[in-house]
């Protein structure tokens, strides 16, 4: 717990008392487990359709690839209309391609179309969903909301991949695709009955032209910019891990079906990170921004000694505690930006966020054909650990 300017005590407890806010992160976790889950279910039903590995790895592709589209020309939609109403039209858009994968005879490619539509929308809800807390929650409250959040979602996305390949087996893709349709039909319904209402900011005028506004905006404000090159970052660097985890096991003579530890690893330490860090004051947190980026970088330079995989899922664990620094900088981006763009503002953070760890996942994958995964993740971690600290610093210089 920590305490407020008004002597009130806050932490998730705190939050989740709020009027509206259990209903929040309940539909964000229900959200977030139906896409996930679909995922699973549909790259494992192309793949029983066409026997081709490569369609099958298409859905994922297919599922950030949209993060551009979606965080840019269409970011101003966060902005434009009321919160509630964009977060139930997104889960509802999301609910209804789901279901139209159902339909007999559906082709790879029109499954494939399904899948880019619900990855633009995902940045638009995951946006608004960040533009609402800031108006529902007081600012000094905020940092601790959003990391409710990721801390959610990466308990979704251990849970939800698991869970998704067991169901699967279980009942198949059709019954799990049908469950997810429902998901979101159930998320809809939370977000609209249960949690409070906000105001559009609005914005008005073309979609498109808002939205390169609000790109403008975000990349000409040098202290806004700075806080959004270095939230891109660190998981750029860092999602190298996911990108080798199966070369790396492979490398240390364990099982390739044993690289699931890596991904599991580093989830447990993010969420490790975001509940310590969330106990201290706003204060501390900031002054933790530089160790704790560092400690997102530095674990990985030892992988040149090639760790047994017990020791290799404990630095990926550090590294994801370290991913706890956006609670440090969330309360700058607040005070560098307005009510009416950070709609956008959050769309275009996001966005830009997957579209990195998917590029970062592929550039590892392919230093990993040519080098041994050891070494490459050495380099990395070097790299990163330079350009995160050189980041950091001048991110909170603007702030002294």
């Amino acid at each position: 717990m920590q305490m407020t300017s008004g002597g009130t005590r806050t932490g998730y407890r705190t939050i989740m008392r709020v009027p509206g806010m259990p209903s929040v992160y309940l539909a964000h976790a229900v959200s977030m487990a139906g896409t996930l889950a679909a995922e699973v279910a549909l790259s494992i039903l192309v793949y029983q359709r066409t026997g081709s590995a490569l369609l099958s790895a298409m859905v994922l592709t297919c599922s950030f690839l949209p993060y551009l589209l979606g965080g840019t020309v269409l970011s101003s939609i966060a902005d434009r209309f009321p919160a509630r109403r964009v977060l139930v039209c997104c889960d509802l858009i999301s609910g209804a391609c789901v279901a139209a994968m159902l339909i007999p005879g559906m082709p790879v490619p029109g499954l494939l179309g399904l899948v880019l539509v619900t990855g633009i929308v995902s940045p638009i809800f995951q946006g608004t969903r960040a533009a609402s807390l800031a108006r529902l929650l007081p600012p000094e409250v905020f940092p601790l909301g959003r990391s409710l959040l990721r801390t959610v979602s990466q308990v979704t996305v251990v849970t939800g991949f698991g869970l998704g390949s067991v169901l699967v087996a279980a009942v198949g893709p059709h019954w799990l695709l049908a469950a997810d349709a429902v998901s979101f039909g159930l998320s809809a319904a939370l977000i609209g009955l249960a949690t409070p209402a906000t105001s559009a900011s609005g914005t008005s005028g073309s979609v498109v032209r808002a939205s390169t506004e609000g790109l403008r905006l975000a990349f000409a404000n040098r202290p806004l910019r700075r806080l959004l090159l270095l939230s891109w970052a660190v998981p750029l660097f860092s999602s190298v891990h996911d990108g080798l985890a199966i070369a790396y096991t492979v490398q240390t003579g364990v099982g390739a079906q044993l690289a699931g530890a890596i991904f599991t690893g580093y989830a447990v330490g993010t969420v490790a990170g975001e509940l310590v860090v969330s106990h201290l004051s706003p204060v501390i947190r900031r002054r933790l921004v530089v160790p704790l980026v560092l400690i997102s970088q530095l674990p990985a330079v030892l992988f040149f000694l090639v760790p047994p995989l017990p020791v290799a899922v404990v630095l990926v664990a550090v590294s994801g505690a370290g991913f706890a620094f956006n609670q440090g900088i969330d309360p700058l981006i607040l005070r560098t930006t307005t009510a009416e763009h950070r709609g956008r503002l959050f769309t275009i953070q996001v966005s830009g966020l997957m579209v990195v760890q998917g590029a970062g996942i592929a550039l590892a994958g392919l230093a990993g054909t040519y080098f041994r995964p050891s070494l490459v993740l050495c380099a990395v971690g070097l790299l990163g650990t330079v350009t995160v600290l050189l980041l950091a610093r001048r991110a909170l210089l603007d702030f002294r």
